[in-house]
């Protein structure tokens, strides 16, 4: 199976390459090599998570296993969300991320058995979570995004730059995915309090308490851009912090377990 992730390895970064000359060259109308490119890899990378995840004895859940199906589920959603408007700008960062976690986890190999099948509530839970992250993230990615376009309109040097969508709609797609993201981990966190009895163990107290205040953080931003008019710097950097504190609280003390301490 190895094979599927050397060719989903190739597939990005063959995607990532086909978007920057895209941008390089915004006359061609070749765009839908890039995304073939890219379904390619998607399917690859897949089909293998469902080998290494699901075909063993419980479920895989490593933090590299889970880091490379949330980098598949952004890809995904990125793919879809391109389709819309222009932010092929972000494609080369997604894909090519996406390919080096896929072969960061091939090459460190590790496992964490989860046994999903007995604890649907469990499931139901990193489900709400993963998904919640991946919104969450790539609303931290429009903001980034934003941010960089905001500071090249003040220094008057758009006009080098591949055709973007209008700022106002970058923020308002970066609004509704913050919205749909903290509803989605607003329920990924309650479904923790009434299923999960250690939630607040020794150990685990950490990932929750940083996982409710970087909950904390989002409503702020959302409470602050609906009330207060927050807009430009605030967002993106409130944005990006939330982001900051959630990988902190899903893949902190796993990446010090599983990675620097194997």
């Amino acid at each position: 199976m190895k094979l599927l992730a050397v060719l989903a390895m190739a597939f990005y970064l063959l995607a990532a390459f086909a978007c920057v000359h895209n941008m390089l060259n915004p006359q061609s109308n070749r765009r839908y090599y890039s995304l073939l490119a890219a379904l390619c890899a998607m399917l690859l990378h897949g089909l293998w998570l469902f080998d290494s995840v699901v075909l063993v004895p419980g479920q895989n859940l490593s933090m590299l296993n889970v880091a490379s199906l949330v980098s598949l589920i952004i890809c995904v959603l990125m793919t879809l969300l391109v389709t819309r408007f222009n932010i092929w700008l972000l494609m080369p960062l997604v894909y090519g991320f996406a390919g080096i976690l896929l072969a960061a986890d091939v090459l460190l190999p590790s496992y964490y058995s989860m046994y999903l099948e007995t604890r649907p509530e469990v499931l139901l839970h990193i489900g709400l979570g993963l998904m919640s992250y991946s919104l969450l993230a790539i609303a931290s990615l429009l903001a980034i995004l934003l941010g960089f376009l905001n500071h090249r309109l003040k220094n008057h040097k758009l006009s080098n730059l591949p055709a973007m969508p209008p700022l106002m709609t970058i923020e308002r797609y970066l609004f509704r995915l913050i919205f749909v993201g903290v509803v989605l981990l607003t329920l990924s966190i309650s479904s923790g309090l009434f299923f999960l009895q250690e939630m607040f163990s020794p150990g685990k107290a950490h990932k929750a308490i940083i996982t409710i205040v970087a909950w904390c953080v989002y409503v702020g931003l959302l409470w602050g851009h609906h009330r207060l008019g927050w807009r430009g710097r605030k967002v993106i950097w409130t944005s990006v912090a939330g982001s900051l504190l959630l990988t902190l609280a899903y893949f902190g003390s796993r990446f010090v377990r599983e990675v620097l301490l194997r």
